[in-house]
């Protein structure tokens, strides 16, 4: 059993529950996700002692989804869970973030350290007394662990864990023994704030590599910029903004890098993912003999399965920890101080133009009679037009996430999706944690697009919309079922259907009433375009729930053409 620190030899006594959270506060958490469970009650009487709201999630794994979408907008979340049965109801929502480099603080309520030590029969355990068994679970989706079985330890632990959950921008462990909650650490460190800064590049490593970068900046013709998720996660979009300004060269996004950039510069071409691209984007990109490669994770559906053709010869690749310069690699040298210097030696470049991303709406898809039923085709240059400045827009695994590669986005929009782990339901979790994010910060807008067969995994946490407050758009397509499923196989296959529910029915189900919630269902292009025009509903004064018909056998090209990519990969013997 742990020993107390005697309060007599603390200059400010402080419980670790309230250290913990207080520390949590101090890097910008204002709301904690999670559930509760007997092994974390007392804990958690703690949260508004630090100034801090309790979300209350309906189940752990929509907690976790919460978390992820409420870090990408804050910079790093906080969710309790309860020991064993909490727990691994969150691991997907960890291993997603993990994936995706996304900070959360996961805070596990465990039995006491004397119930642990005597290896004593509990609920919520293998019965086995093992009570490591959970933690090792988590061990392989953190890049920290800390263990608060010791108060002569845990003030340190707290700090460490929080610092590499921010600094690696990837989710933490933290167990607290309910016997730990009330013991006393030392409260006088909280007056130092933590310290989140990485350590500088060695300066003649940084300056080697930054004289190689602009030799090989000045010595291309037509060179091009492509921005990616990784300089969204490891926070250098001040650096690359100053790049594509100051550069004036043509600028590309890859899928998970929509957002990162602000696609009303003049150089903005689109979105690149090989054969998926938009509209000109591929030639010009695949054209250029040098690629500044900022942040890439390039994953099968980043890549539209695959089907980049960009050789590393004509590459520069910068990273949180790492630039490579064609074949040869510089570890060590993290990407943000290299930008920094190579923007302000950069110079006079070679600059040849490239395409001009737009909204347009092609001519055989502007047709507007009665009937006429609602196209991806349509529907993508559409949502562009409608949305505003500084919006979130979460899209869904499946056809949102295809989709949203045609729309060019407003100054400021931010957007959420999760390409590489593509967990079907995250987005309607990831909606509630980016909107209360966007009311603690400004009241932003926050639109999310998901497909019915997504939704119906995750549906309840829209009761926790309602109960926070929070005034989200929500654009449910209805397209009877699993439609990048079926592309990819069994198109016609039972296993591809879904229920239908009368989606909008559970608003009121889940406490929607006249005055905090509003449903539409829409089927046709009138009368998503009448939507589009309506001042009260773009205004987003309340929840708002659409439900949009879609046909089944319609989905984005790029969907289309990554879904047959992945079948052939699947096929591979």
């Amino acid at each position: 059993m742990a020993l107390d620190i005697r309060t007599s030899e603390l200059k400010e006594p402080v419980d670790v529950a309230e250290y913990l959270f207080r520390r949590l506060h101090e890097v910008g958490v204002r709301g904690v996700h999670g559930v509760p469970g007997d092994y974390n009650l007392v804990a958690l009487d703690y949260v508004p002692r630090a100034g801090l709201n309790w979300v209350g999630n309906v189940n752990e794994l929509n907690a976790g989804y919460a978390a992820d979408g409420y870090a990408r907008i804050k910079g790093i979340s906080a969710v309790v869970t309860t020991f064993g049965v909490g727990e691994l109801s969150l691991l997907n929502a960890i291993a997603g973030a993990y994936s995706e480099f996304v900070p959360i603080v996961h805070i596990v309520g465990t039995p006491s350290t004397l119930s642990q030590k005597d290896g004593m029969l509990l609920h919520h355990t293998l019965g086995n007394g093992n009570f490591e068994v959970f933690s090792e679970m988590s061990k392989n989706i953190s890049c920290a662990m800390a263990k608060l079985n010791d108060p002569h330890e845990a003030a340190t632990l707290i700090d460490n864990a929080i610092r590499e959950c921010w600094v690696q921008s990837r989710p933490v462990y933290i167990t607290l023994p309910t016997d730990m909650v009330q013991k006393k650490v030392e409260g006088e460190r909280l007056k130092k704030p933590l310290d989140l800064e990485h350590p500088p590049n060695q300066p003649e490593k940084e300056d080697y590599v930054v004289d190689v970068v602009l030799k090989y900046l000045h010595a291309a013709k037509n060179p091009v910029i492509l921005v990616d998720a990784c300089a969204q996660r490891h926070r250098v979009l001040d650096e690359v903004h100053a790049l594509i300004e100051k550069s004036n060269l043509p600028t590309f996004v890859a899928p998970m890098g929509k957002g990162a950039v602000d696609e009303t510069l003049p150089n903005y071409g689109g979105v690149y993912a090989g054969d998926g691209s938009n509209e000109g984007v591929r030639d010009r990109v695949e054209s250029s003999d040098l690629i500044l490669s900022i942040g890439a994770i390039k994953s099968d559906f980043n890549t539209a399965g695959f089907t980049y053709r960009i050789s590393q010869l004509s590459t520069i690749d910068f990273h949180s920890d790492y630039v490579r310069v064609k074949y040869s690699e510089y570890p060590g040298v993290r990407m943000q101080g290299v930008l920094k210097k190579v923007v302000a030696k950069m110079g006079k470049l070679n600059i040849q133009p490239g395409p001009t991303a737009s909204n347009n709406i092609a001519h055989e898809d502007k047709g507007m009679s009665n009937n006429e039923v609602i196209s991806h085709d349509w529907l993508w240059p559409r949502v562009g037009q409608w949305l505003q400045p500084d919006d979130i827009v979460i899209t869904e695994t499946g056809t949102a996430n295809f989709g949203i590669w045609e729309t060019k986005f407003p100054k400021g929009v931010s957007a959420l999706s999760q390409v590489l782990w593509g967990s079907i339901g995250y987005s309607v979790g990831a909606c509630q944690g980016a909107a209360l994010a966007a009311k603690e910060t400004g009241d932003r807008r926050t639109v999310l697009f998901v497909g019915d067969g997504s939704f119906e995994l995750t549906a309840q946490e829209v009761s926790t919309m309602i109960r926070q407050g929070l005034k989200p758009i929500i654009f449910l397509i209805n397209n009877e079922g699993y439609t990048i499923e079926r592309y990819i196989h069994g198109f016609d296959a039972a296993y591809n259907d879904i229920a239908q529910w009368k989606y909008t029915d559970l608003i009121p189900t889940f406490g929607g009433t006249a005055d905090n919630s509003k449903t539409y269902r829409v089927k046709t292009k009138r009368e998503a375009e009448d939507l589009f025009n309506d001042t009260e509903f773009a205004a987003a004064g309340k929840l708002q729930f659409v439900e949009l018909f879609m046909p089944k056998e319609d989905a984005p090209k790029a969907l289309k053409l990554t879904a047959k990519a992945s079948a052939e990969n699947n096929a591979k013997q």
